[in-house]
């Protein structure tokens, strides 16, 4: 029989994954493969068991939020091996899944990585720390990790909502300066950046599909220049709203690498986990890194 390692993060959303984890296990036993579960504690864990078990799997299944599959393809990658990853959403918004239209049925997801296929998907690398969807600062940056997880729990999506809300009402700019490629640079003072490939970012602001792609080996850059008065913010947030990014606060640009220069005290988040800040960082997307196990043939 192949061999599966399930990582379970129990504490993730509505802890659905805890809820159904003999059903999980049941549906991937009756596609013959033989189940290593390991029940993720703390941060950091979750690549740990890859790194641990990786060498003898034949699949890595993650039960979790956005901040556990970051684990796992940081895990798959660092080990050198090319064994393709599965993805129950178990979180409280679950952006990467919503940009892949997985199932937010776990069991469905469960059944869809046994019965759908693989296919090849970017990653990002934010100074040798890898990321599966965004890296962030700004407005919205600390939702995803300072919301408390009982909050999560009891509320799901809603809580973000709850926490950005927060977040506007003390909106702060940075000075941040970045260099594509090409020769191009962008500097200005910003209430919100994002690295991002995915159509959902933070649970909150959602970019087009015709606009992201997640394996065309570019991120998109969206960029939010601080509003000089409320009409401003008025239009940034109706642009955002119409996904049409043509107000003079907002930068859209593809790129597959930028140089960022930035205060040191200006903090991100990859996958809705806290990075600290730093003055000059480089980050790049790195095409077709993982395979991912979709239901819908790629």
């Amino acid at each position: 029989m192949k061999k599966l390692l399930l990582t379970v993060n129990p504490c993730a959303g509505q802890k659905k994954a805890r809820k159904y984890l003999a059903d999980i296990i049941d549906i991937f036993n009756r596609a013959e493969y033989t189940v290593v579960t390991y029940i993720t504690e703390s941060r950091g864990d979750g690549e740990q068991a890859v790194l641990r078990y990786a060498p003898e799997m034949d699949l890595i299944v993650c039960a979790g939020g956005d901040g556990t599959f970051n684990e796992t393809i940081s895990g798959v990658l660092k080990s050198g091996r090319d064994i393709p990853i599965g993805y129950i959403p178990a979180g409280s918004t679950n952006d990467f899944a919503s940009s892949l239209h997985m199932s937010s049925d776990v069991l469905q997801a469960a059944r869809d990585i046994t019965e759908g296929n693989t296919m090849q998907l970017d990653v990002g690398c934010f100074e040798g720390r890898y990321f599966s969807y965004v890296a962030s600062f700004g407005a919205f940056t600390r939702t995803s990790y300072s919301t408390p997880q009982g909050l999560k729990n009891a509320l799901g999506h809603a809580a973000y909502i709850l926490s950005g809300i927060q977040e506007l009402l003390q909106l702060k700019s940075y000075q941040v300066r970045f260099e594509l490629p090409d020769g191009m640079v962008v500097e200005d003072k910003f209430i919100f950046g994002a690295i991002c490939n995915s159509t959902s970012v933070g649970g909150i602001l959602t970019l087009s599909e015709d606009l992201v792609d997640l394996r065309d080996g570019k991120f998109e850059l969206l960029l939010i220049r601080a509003p000089k008065d409320i009409a401003e913010l008025t239009e940034c947030v109706q642009a955002l709203k119409n996904q049409t990014y043509n107000c003079s606060m907002i930068t859209f640009i593809n790129t597959d690498r930028v140089t960022v220069t930035a205060p040191e005290d200006m903090d991100w988040t990859l996958d809705g986990e806290k990075e600290t800040g730093r003055e000059r960082i480089n980050i790049e997307c790195l095409h077709n890194a993982v395979r991912v196990c979709c239901r819908n043939k790629a």
